[in-house]
């Protein structure tokens, strides 16, 4: 069970945080601050806000897994990031809190988060 199913979910859960920590504090961190600056607002980053990333992260990996249980890992990869990423973004958009201006470094990050998560589920855990 380990092997081919905590493992798995782990891992992908290490890559995805990784990968949002350094997508949204390296890469991206001064689209986010300035849009909430000039919404009047401040940019959550404090410590519990990176703790609720790393929930993100886990519950992501194992809505992963739990897809590619049923579809193939192009199948996966493409319906987890429409789940995890164009949902979400729908959502803050909506909320008024969405940088449209991060979309050309984001979409293209987030699908090669949402991809490798895929392919190290479907990799390390056989169906």
């Amino acid at each position: 069970m380990f092997k081919k199913t905590i493992l798995p979910v782990l891992l992908a859960t290490i890559w995805i945080s990784i990968s949002e920590f350094v997508r949204n504090e390296f890469i991206l961190k001064s689209y986010w601050t300035g849009h909430y600056q000039s919404l009047g607002m401040v940019f959550p980053s404090q410590a519990i806000n990176g703790a609720m990333w790393g929930v993100w992260s886990l519950c992501f990996a194992i809505a992963i897994y739990i897809i590619s249980r049923k579809f193939s890992l192009v199948q996966t990869f493409l319906l987890s990031w429409f789940i995890g990423f164009v949902l979400m973004w729908v959502v803050i958009w909506n909320m008024g809190v969405f940088p449209l201006s991060i979309l050309p470094f984001a979409l293209p990050l987030s699908l090669l988060e949402a991809y490798l998560a895929s392919f190290i589920i479907h990799k390390i855990s056989a169906k």
